[in-house]
């Protein structure tokens, strides 16, 4: 498979394997700096209730779902 596509992008498989790399790594630095974000918020007060949530949730299709909650 990695041959194929590097025929066909004209690309070596170490330029392939190295993009691939990069890419997974730039996607594993956002996630933990939305998670370190995240937990900044939930320490500084700003989270929602888990009961709030839920309930919140399981009103969604019905004739009285409610706005999310803040």
């Amino acid at each position: 498979m990695t041959e194929t596509l590097a025929k066909i992008s004209k690309r070596s498989k170490s330029y392939l394997a190295a993009e691939a790399i990069a890419v997974y790594v730039e996607a594993e630095e956002w996630q933990l700096a939305e998670l370190h974000t995240g937990k900044a918020e939930l320490e500084a007060g700003h989270g929602v209730d888990h009961e709030k949530v839920a309930k919140w949730l399981k009103s969604w299709g019905s004739a009285g779902e409610t706005k999310s909650p803040r």
